[in-house]
């Protein structure tokens, strides 16, 4: 009987197989025209073929860091990116925290709030108003405020699920031996967010790093312009020559590349943790 059953489903998970196959290489074949373009000469790029160059042009990415200025918008993209990710981690657990903790009618209004937040577009216009009646257009800050703003709904729901989860012994315990509520979730709840921590902060690295349409909207100087703006600029410029601007992409998404290879078990587990147990 489990021979038999096993035949039976063995097409099903063949052709289950076949479609992942198919999905891959969908993604994969466009992935390894642009690493191969970005190695190639102007009119070999231009063919769009997956035939590796005939001479490898290694100064195509020499050329792309002195012309688009990459080093210092690699520093922009790193310095919006951390510190978007450190507001939108820290200030979405503490209120994950509170929601969790203190079940009433206030805290439920403001984690449905949140959800809201994560079906809610960005309105460009509004936005645009608010922060020029603070000061904040054309500059770091505005940038940071709205990455921020953007990724906190989400990273609550995220963390509240998981501390759902987490037994309320804990707090009694640790309330009983004298410790504060800033003590508790610091020393106590925090270490237990490990892998939630990681998978908020590569996730949010990743959007925030790639984002376009904020930095291109409140940024007016190109001295404040991220990785992705160059791209923008670069294209406009360099429109004929794709292999260097297959070479700015290649550039521009590493950093977030490597952040997620480097952390994908804990990015996998976090998700794990923070999804199915809520």
């Amino acid at each position: 009987m489990k021979s038999l059953g096993r035949s039976r489903l063995r097409p099903g998970i063949l052709l289950l197989e076949l479609l992942m196959i198919l999905f891959c290489a969908a993604y994969l074949l466009p992935l390894g025209i642009m690493v191969l373009g970005s190695f190639k000469t102007s009119a070999e790029a231009a063919a769009f073929t997956f035939n590796p160059p005939q001479v490898w042009q290694w100064s195509n990415y020499s050329t792309v860091i002195e012309k688009s200025q990459l080093v210092r918008a690699f520093l922009n993209s790193v310095f919006i990116t951390g510190s978007s990710v450190f507001l939108c981690v820290s200030s979405a657990s503490f209120c994950a925290f509170t929601l969790a903790r203190r079940p009433n009618r206030l805290t439920g209004f403001l984690y449905w709030l949140c959800l809201l937040g994560m079906v809610a577009p960005l309105q460009i216009v509004t936005t645009f108003a608010l922060l020029k009646g603070l000061g904040l257009i054309g500059n770091y800050y505005g940038v940071i405020l709205v990455g921020t703003a953007v990724q906190i709904p989400w990273s609550v729901f995220f963390f509240t699920s998981f501390l759902k989860t987490v037994p309320r012994d804990i707090d009694e315990a640790a309330a009983i031996d004298g410790a504060t509520p800033w003590v508790m979730f610091t020393r106590i709840i925090l270490p237990m967010l490990q892998t939630v921590v990681v998978t908020n902060v590569v996730i949010i690295s990743i959007s925030v790093w790639n984002d376009f349409m904020t930095p291109l909207y409140f940024l007016s100087s190109r001295d404040f312009w991220t990785m992705t703006l160059t791209v923008y600029g670069f294209f406009g410029q360099y429109f004929s020559d794709w292999n260097l601007v297959f070479a700015n992409l290649i550039l521009t998404s590493l950093p977030v590349a490597v952040l997620f290879l480097v952390f994908q078990r804990l990015v996998v587990s976090g998700a794990t943790e923070g999804s199915v147990k809520g």
